[in-house]
């Protein structure tokens, strides 16, 4: 009898760390370095409610490795935060950003908690106490927060306000994502969908399949999902499928992104969307299509969906969406697959330029910074392509040995202290 596969992140983000090691011959002293957390820290903490109710909640913040620089990685607010899940959430942003060569550690946070069940007020006082929390790790030189599944511009402007306070002056470079009018980056909003288009672009041209006939469904219509359908529908490419929390939508024919985004404002959700055939998220994934993009949470890709897989690539757009069992059988099965690492470091490239003009006071024009974000994500996946054919790999076997041999360096060259 098969034995279950695993889905706690953090063993498979240790898993995927594992299998590169082994392909990289890396030594044992560095494996065991860079196989845990540098930090973690755990707070639990009260904040009043509308109703006058106290409650306390709990978050982290994780700093996996700050070797190569300050350590960056985003904030999440969901039920299902654990300290595993953001463990294997900053193990993946240190390899992020070793790939696309930013000088950034890799970092993570996050609070349990239902964000859409709380008022404004509710959630900014839970910010704000959260960021007070975590304070003593969190600066513009030594951690640097974003935002994730759950927040958005407003509130990093409430964490970034929050520090502000303490230290008696703006601190605008503490955190990225933030609004236009704090200091925020053009185009930061769109990043992330923007590098997965781009890598999608890439693999199709290297598949032999022009946009106009390629065919796209997308699981998640958050930030991610909804951006990268939206841009590779305007590149040509037909997406026939869609899901949400409520479930999938379905329309041959291909949608009208303009429409669906327009329903989205008015309904938020999916759901009920004319013109559309309700599908299961299970459906969706299994869609017959040229490219699936999972753009939700983690281990959504699993055995059972890899076998049964009717794609020709799968886009990684969210963090962790494959387990290591389902991407064997993906390989065996000849369906292509550009890692997380590669296909969604669009957002972490954009907050890196957030960070920099922040730091400058100086902000560049948004044609720039697109421009500059291509640049980055074409010459990785041309870097990450040329290593996986070389070494006779998948493509996520090549990103891990390059990033993971950016950071064993920069470890071995500092060494240990004292």
């Amino acid at each position: 009898m098969a034995m279950p596969e695993s889905l706690s992140p953090y063993v498979i983000a240790q898993s995927q760390f594992d299998s590169a090691a082994e392909l990289m011959g890396l030594e044992p002293s560095m494996r065991e370095v860079l196989r845990v957390p540098q930090r973690e820290l755990t707070v639990n903490f009260p904040v009043q409610l509308d109703n006058g109710v106290v409650k306390v909640f709990s978050g982290h913040r994780v700093q996996h490795n700050i070797t190569r620089g300050p350590a960056k990685g985003g904030i999440r607010y969901h039920p299902n935060v654990n300290l595993d899940e953001v463990r294997a959430l900053a193990m993946w942003m240190s390899w992020k950003t070793a790939l696309m060569g930013i000088p950034f550690g890799g970092a993570k946070g996050g609070v349990e908690c239902v964000p859409e069940n709380m008022s404004l007020a509710e959630l900014e006082r839970m910010t704000r106490r959260f960021a007070t929390e975590v304070a003593l790790l969190v600066g513009p030189f030594s951690d640097v927060p974003a935002p994730d599944v759950g927040t958005n511009a407003q509130v990093m402007a409430w964490f970034m306000d929050t520090l502000s306070m303490h230290a008696g002056f703006s601190i605008p470079a503490v955190i990225t994502g933030k609004p236009l009018s704090v200091g925020g980056s053009e185009g930061r909003a769109e990043a992330t969908g923007r590098g997965v288009r781009s890598v999608t672009l890439q693999a199709l041209a290297g598949l032999g399949v022009a946009p106009a006939d390629a065919t796209v469904a997308v699981q998640g219509f958050g930030n991610v999902g909804s951006v990268s359908a939206t841009l590779l529908a305007e590149s040509g490419c037909r997406v026939v499928a869609l899901s949400d929390v409520s479930g999938g939508v379905r329309n041959p024919a291909g949608f009208d992104m303009d429409e669906v985004a327009a329903w989205v404002r008015e309904h938020r959700t999916l759901k009920g969307l004319p013109g559309a055939q309700p599908i299961s998220n299970e459906e969706l994934l299994t869609s017959e299509v040229t490219v699936v993009v999972p753009a939700a949470l983690e281990n959504q890709v699993r055995a059972e969906v890899a076998r049964e897989a009717r794609c020709r690539l799968i886009v990684e757009g969210a963090n962790g969406p494959t387990t290591p069992e389902a991407d064997a059988i993906l390989a065996e099965r000849g369906v292509g697959l550009v890692p997380d690492i590669l296909a969604n470091a669009g957002g972490v490239l954009v907050s890196y330029f957030e960070w920099v003009q922040d730091l400058h006071s100086f902000f560049w024009e948004e044609a720039d910074i697109n421009a500059r974000l291509e640049s980055l994500m074409k010459r990785a996946y041309v870097e990450v392509d040329e290593v996986a054919g070389r070494g006779g790999w998948s493509m996520r076997q090549a990103a891990y040995t390059i990033a993971v041999d950016k950071v064993a360096q920069a470890t071995l060259v500092r060494g240990i202290y004292p």
